[in-house]
Protein backbone atom coordinates (compact mmCIF):
# COMPACT_ATOMS: atom_id res chain seq x y z
CA UNK A 1 0.00 0.00 0.00
CA UNK A 2 1.39 3.35 -1.05
CA UNK A 3 1.34 6.31 1.26
CA UNK A 4 0.23 9.51 -0.47
CA UNK A 5 2.51 11.62 1.70
CA UNK A 6 5.58 10.06 0.02
CA UNK A 7 4.93 12.04 -3.18
CA UNK A 8 5.43 15.79 -2.95
CA UNK A 9 5.77 18.49 -5.58
CA UNK A 10 8.49 21.06 -5.02
CA UNK A 11 6.85 23.73 -7.20
CA UNK A 12 3.44 25.19 -6.47
CA UNK A 13 1.21 24.78 -9.54
CA UNK A 14 -0.66 27.84 -10.84
CA UNK A 15 -4.45 27.74 -10.55
CA UNK A 16 -6.44 26.47 -13.54
CA UNK A 17 -8.10 29.19 -15.64
CA UNK A 18 -11.84 29.56 -15.50
CA UNK A 19 -13.62 28.24 -18.57
CA UNK A 20 -16.16 30.67 -19.95
CA UNK A 21 -18.55 29.95 -22.80
CA UNK A 22 -16.64 31.69 -25.62
CA UNK A 23 -13.07 31.31 -24.41
CA UNK A 24 -9.97 30.19 -26.32
CA UNK A 25 -10.04 26.86 -24.46
CA UNK A 26 -13.32 25.79 -26.08
CA UNK A 27 -12.10 23.47 -28.87
CA UNK A 28 -15.48 22.64 -30.45
CA UNK A 29 -17.40 25.84 -30.95
CA UNK A 30 -20.79 25.00 -32.49
CA UNK A 31 -21.02 28.49 -33.99
CA UNK A 32 -17.73 28.09 -35.82
CA UNK A 33 -18.21 27.96 -39.62
CA UNK A 34 -15.38 25.41 -39.89
CA UNK A 35 -17.59 22.79 -38.23
CA UNK A 36 -19.29 22.19 -41.60
CA UNK A 37 -15.87 21.26 -43.00
CA UNK A 38 -16.00 17.92 -41.17
CA UNK A 39 -19.43 17.25 -42.65
CA UNK A 40 -18.15 17.99 -46.17
CA UNK A 41 -15.11 15.75 -45.67
CA UNK A 42 -17.35 12.93 -44.41
CA UNK A 43 -19.64 13.36 -47.42
CA UNK A 44 -16.67 13.18 -49.79
CA UNK A 45 -15.27 10.08 -48.05
CA UNK A 46 -18.58 8.27 -48.41
CA UNK A 47 -18.76 9.17 -52.10
CA UNK A 48 -15.19 8.02 -52.77
CA UNK A 49 -15.11 4.85 -50.70
CA UNK A 50 -18.80 3.94 -50.61
CA UNK A 51 -21.07 2.09 -53.00
CA UNK A 52 -23.67 3.31 -55.47
CA UNK A 53 -27.34 2.57 -54.80
CA UNK A 54 -30.56 3.14 -56.65
CA UNK A 55 -32.92 4.60 -54.06
CA UNK A 56 -36.66 4.20 -54.70
CA UNK A 57 -38.85 6.58 -52.69
CA UNK A 58 -41.95 5.21 -51.01
CA UNK A 59 -45.21 7.17 -51.21
CA UNK A 60 -47.63 6.65 -48.34
CA UNK A 61 -51.10 6.20 -49.76
CA UNK A 62 -54.58 6.33 -48.29
CA UNK A 63 -54.53 2.56 -47.65
CA UNK A 64 -52.15 2.93 -44.69
CA UNK A 65 -53.20 0.55 -41.92
CA UNK A 66 -52.49 2.07 -38.49
CA UNK A 67 -53.02 -1.27 -36.70
CA UNK A 68 -50.39 -3.22 -38.63
CA UNK A 69 -48.24 -0.17 -39.36
CA UNK A 70 -47.98 -0.84 -43.08
CA UNK A 71 -49.42 0.22 -46.38
CA UNK A 72 -51.48 -2.33 -48.27
CA UNK A 73 -50.50 -1.10 -51.73
CA UNK A 74 -46.98 0.26 -50.99
CA UNK A 75 -46.51 2.42 -54.10
CA UNK A 76 -42.90 3.27 -55.00
CA UNK A 77 -41.36 5.66 -57.48
CA UNK A 78 -40.37 3.94 -60.75
CA UNK A 79 -37.26 6.07 -61.22
CA UNK A 80 -34.51 5.36 -58.72
CA UNK A 81 -32.30 8.16 -57.42
CA UNK A 82 -28.56 7.39 -57.64
CA UNK A 83 -27.01 7.86 -54.17
CA UNK A 84 -23.76 6.89 -52.44
CA UNK A 85 -23.43 5.20 -49.07
CA UNK A 86 -21.69 2.49 -47.07
CA UNK A 87 -22.78 -1.08 -46.46
CA UNK A 88 -21.20 -4.50 -46.02
CA UNK A 89 -22.62 -7.07 -48.45
CA UNK A 90 -23.63 -10.30 -46.79
CA UNK A 91 -24.34 -13.75 -48.13
CA UNK A 92 -27.96 -14.90 -48.06
CA UNK A 93 -28.63 -17.12 -45.07
CA UNK A 94 -31.09 -19.96 -45.38
CA UNK A 95 -31.83 -21.10 -41.84
CA UNK A 96 -33.89 -24.21 -41.20
CA UNK A 97 -36.43 -23.47 -38.48
CA UNK A 98 -39.48 -25.30 -37.17
CA UNK A 99 -41.52 -23.41 -39.79
CA UNK A 100 -39.31 -24.39 -42.73
CA UNK A 101 -36.45 -22.66 -44.51
CA UNK A 102 -36.22 -18.99 -43.59
CA UNK A 103 -34.36 -16.65 -45.92
CA UNK A 104 -32.70 -13.73 -44.12
CA UNK A 105 -30.31 -11.03 -45.21
CA UNK A 106 -30.69 -7.88 -43.14
CA UNK A 107 -28.38 -4.99 -44.08
CA UNK A 108 -27.24 -1.69 -42.58
CA UNK A 109 -26.86 1.25 -44.96
CA UNK A 110 -25.01 4.39 -43.81
CA UNK A 111 -25.47 7.76 -45.53
CA UNK A 112 -24.27 11.27 -44.82
CA UNK A 113 -27.38 13.03 -43.49
CA UNK A 114 -27.09 16.33 -45.35
CA UNK A 115 -26.19 14.52 -48.60
CA UNK A 116 -29.09 12.05 -48.54
CA UNK A 117 -31.61 14.74 -47.58
CA UNK A 118 -30.42 16.92 -50.45
CA UNK A 119 -30.58 14.06 -53.00
CA UNK A 120 -34.03 12.83 -51.92
CA UNK A 121 -35.61 16.15 -51.00
CA UNK A 122 -36.68 14.61 -47.69
CA UNK A 123 -35.34 12.32 -44.98
CA UNK A 124 -35.33 8.53 -45.59
CA UNK A 125 -38.48 6.86 -44.26
CA UNK A 126 -39.42 3.23 -43.56
CA UNK A 127 -40.79 1.68 -46.74
CA UNK A 128 -38.14 3.14 -49.08
CA UNK A 129 -36.34 0.55 -51.22
CA UNK A 130 -32.59 0.38 -51.94
CA UNK A 131 -30.99 -1.55 -54.81
CA UNK A 132 -27.17 -1.84 -54.67
CA UNK A 133 -25.68 -1.32 -58.14
CA UNK A 134 -23.65 -4.53 -58.18
CA UNK A 135 -26.27 -6.79 -56.56
CA UNK A 136 -29.62 -7.82 -57.90
CA UNK A 137 -31.33 -7.72 -54.51
CA UNK A 138 -33.66 -5.05 -53.21
CA UNK A 139 -33.87 -4.05 -49.59
CA UNK A 140 -36.76 -2.33 -47.83
CA UNK A 141 -35.94 0.09 -45.03
CA UNK A 142 -37.67 -0.63 -41.76
CA UNK A 143 -35.73 1.50 -39.26
CA UNK A 144 -33.85 4.78 -39.62
CA UNK A 145 -31.58 6.21 -36.92
CA UNK A 146 -29.49 9.34 -36.72
CA UNK A 147 -25.91 8.63 -35.77
CA UNK A 148 -24.33 11.94 -34.83
CA UNK A 149 -20.96 13.31 -33.91
CA UNK A 150 -22.34 16.56 -32.55
CA UNK A 151 -19.05 18.09 -31.49
CA UNK A 152 -17.64 17.66 -35.00
CA UNK A 153 -20.81 18.38 -36.93
CA UNK A 154 -20.96 15.06 -38.85
CA UNK A 155 -24.33 13.37 -39.01
CA UNK A 156 -25.02 9.92 -40.42
CA UNK A 157 -28.29 8.22 -41.25
CA UNK A 158 -28.08 4.53 -40.34
CA UNK A 159 -30.83 2.64 -42.16
CA UNK A 160 -31.72 -0.95 -41.25
CA UNK A 161 -33.20 -2.88 -44.17
CA UNK A 162 -34.59 -6.33 -44.83
CA UNK A 163 -34.52 -8.31 -48.05
CA UNK A 164 -37.48 -7.37 -50.23
CA UNK A 165 -39.34 -10.33 -51.67
CA UNK A 166 -42.23 -8.76 -53.55
CA UNK A 167 -43.23 -8.43 -57.16
CA UNK A 168 -42.16 -5.61 -59.47
CA UNK A 169 -45.73 -4.36 -60.05
CA UNK A 170 -45.67 -2.29 -56.88
CA UNK A 171 -43.77 0.56 -58.54
CA UNK A 172 -46.09 3.57 -59.13
CA UNK A 173 -49.15 1.30 -59.30
CA UNK A 174 -51.28 1.30 -56.18
CA UNK A 175 -53.49 -1.77 -55.94
CA UNK A 176 -57.06 -0.63 -56.53
CA UNK A 177 -58.61 -3.75 -58.03
CA UNK A 178 -60.48 -6.04 -55.65
CA UNK A 179 -61.09 -9.71 -56.27
CA UNK A 180 -64.73 -10.60 -57.03
CA UNK A 181 -66.86 -11.63 -54.09
CA UNK A 182 -66.87 -15.41 -53.79
CA UNK A 183 -70.16 -15.53 -51.99
CA UNK A 184 -71.13 -17.26 -48.77
CA UNK A 185 -71.24 -20.95 -47.98
CA UNK A 186 -74.62 -22.42 -48.83
CA UNK A 187 -75.63 -19.69 -51.32
CA UNK A 188 -76.44 -20.33 -54.97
Amino acid sequence: MTNINNFKVGIKMPPLPEVVENSQLNLFDPGNPDVNLFNLVDDELIRLSGSEFLYYKYFRSVDYDEVYGEDRSKPLNKEGVLVHGHYEPRVLEENLTEFGIELTNDQLFVFNKSYIEQKLGRVPIPGDVILPRFQNQKYELYQIQEDSFESYGVYHMVCSAKLLRESEDRFDTPITEVAPDLGVYGSD
